[in-house]
């Protein structure tokens, strides 16, 4: 008997150290650490524009503030609206409702650039899902329009830089990788109300990029210059990263986000085996705390910044592809692979006391030495919809 009980109790003690060892990291505290930090930047905003925070990048902790126009503007609604669906809090819906509403003018002024999904999507787009006020939707349907002035029907993508860019050959035709994540504002107004060609024309887009877009290992070009009659391929370029032909940590994190969502948006397993490509050939090459350098090809590196950006978008693209791929085996790999990136932000990338954003070491543009080692708002805004995730999804 005694042999039995020293036994059972040593089975127990290996089987709790077992399932110590297999927790997947729970991330409600940082979820709390989010509430808190965007309610102490709430608190120090001014009423009047500019008023919506876009970076910090000194000691002092203060925010640059911006206004609608500035690309980045939907992302800080986007996470009053996170912080809101966490919380319960009314003060934060309130919140959320009036600086989504900064950016009405966004749906009735001519498209200035393609990031209209990054601005009306993560503000009115997670506004309407979990309100459902009618007037949300009219103006996402209104955008979506907009965005849809930029496509190019010779080339078969949407224009993202409408002006001349440097090195991008206008008037020619250039498409970027961030724009990937503006197609869900047209999958969704193609299913809301808006035209069909909406979906069109974001499959048209994604097929396109995929086919022009990428290097035979699967990394990402930052953009593609295209004849604007013919449609022919012209050139594959970077613009934020550190060459041509290396990894921007970024546009690659872009491209996991994007074909994950064209998967679940249109069903094509083309969009599926492909978010997986590009997944892998950035996995493959994190250092060991799962966190970027800005570019992997950085000749810099160890000594490169990193960008927790990078991180926090990826980490949100793979618990979705997590839930999409229909093998066990590769769901619990990325599952997990997107809890240790989050634990690892959550760890060691956090601002704390030092400023009232989520997440430091963020990069930005480093070519245009702008927003090196800061935190900016579209890390804090995928950082909290990833936690989020995390919080809502299981794997078996």
């Amino acid at each position: 008997m005694r042999i039995l009980c020293c036994y059972l109790v040593f089975f127990s003690l290996n089987l709790m150290a077992c399932h110590q060892k297999e927790a997947v990291y729970d991330p409600q505290k940082d979820i709390e650490y989010c509430i808190a930090q965007a309610k102490k930047t709430l608190m120090s905003l001014p009423i009047d524009t500019p008023n919506i925070p876009r970076n910090i990048t000194d000691a002092s902790g203060k925010w640059k503030l911006v206004n609608y126009k500035d690309w980045t503007s939907g992302f800080w609604p986007g996470i009053l609206w996170y912080a809101y669906q966490a919380s319960g809090d009314d003060s934060l819906k309130y919140a959320a409702d009036r600086c989504s509403r900064e950016l009405i003018p966004l749906s009735q002024e001519p498209a200035i650039d393609h990031d209209l999904g990054f601005q009306v999507f993560s503000s009115f787009g997670n506004g309407y899902r979990l309100t459902k006020d009618t007037s949300y939707k009219q103006i996402i349907l209104a955008s979506a329009d907009t965005l849809a002035t930029l496509f190019n029907p010779h080339v078969g993508t949407i224009l993202s830089w409408p002006r001349a860019v440097p090195n991008m050959e206008w008037p020619q035709h250039n498409t970027i990788i961030d724009n990937m994540i503006n197609l869900e504002l047209l999958f969704w107004a193609s299913k809301n109300g808006g035209d069909s060609r909406l979906y069109d024309i974001a499959v048209s887009h994604a097929e396109k990029t995929m086919k022009n877009h990428f290097r035979p290992d699967y990394t990402a070009y930052h953009a593609v210059v295209y004849d604007r009659e013919t449609g022919e391929k012209i050139k594959g370029i970077t613009h934020q990263g550190y060459s041509d032909g290396s990894m921007w940590a970024r546009g690659q994190a872009w491209a996991i986000y994007g074909y994950t969502m064209c998967y679940r948006e249109t069903g094509k397993q083309e969009f599926l085996d492909f978010a997986e490509k590009v997944a892998k050939v950035y996995l493959d090459r994190l250092p060991d705390d799962l966190v970027p350098y800005w570019d992997f090809d950085d000749p810099a590196v160890p000594n490169a910044p990193r960008d927790a950006s990078a991180a926090a978008v990826t980490a949100s693209a793979l618990l979705e592809l997590s839930g999409l791929v229909n093998n066990q085996g590769k769901a619990a790999f990325y599952y997990r692979k997107a809890a240790d990136m989050l634990a690892s932000l959550s760890t060691s990338y956090q601002s704390g006391e030092a400023n009232t954003a989520f997440l430091k070491h963020v990069t930005g543009h480093k070519p245009n030495n702008s927003e090196v080692d800061a935190s900016i708002n579209y890390a804090d805004y995928y950082y909290l919809e990833a936690l989020l995730r995390l919080k809502n999804s299981t794997v078996e």
